[in-house]
């Protein structure tokens, strides 16, 4: 098992606990383009071609769980 299926496994297992960089691996590992806040906002914007955009609010020390379940959705996990 690889160190990604593990951390989705984790993640699956437990998505009160995922921090923001694992979630950002995970999608860019997926082949979604980031785009960073301006102005002082905390949402990153994901975008796939041909898939609907996910924002993500980066936020300590965990991500919202309602975000995590949305991109395992979207992962079709």
């Amino acid at each position: 098992m690889s160190k990604l299926e593990k951390l989705l496994q984790r993640i699956k297992n437990n998505p009160k606990t995922v921090r923001f960089e694992e979630l950002d691996k995970i999608l860019r590992r997926e082949g979604y383009d980031t785009s960073q806040p301006r102005g002082g906002s905390s949402h990153y914007t994901y975008r796939k071609p041909g898939v609907r955009s996910l924002t993500i609010p980066r936020q300590t020390p965990y991500v919202g769980e309602i975000y995590v379940r949305v991109v395992l959705t979207a992962l079709g996990i």
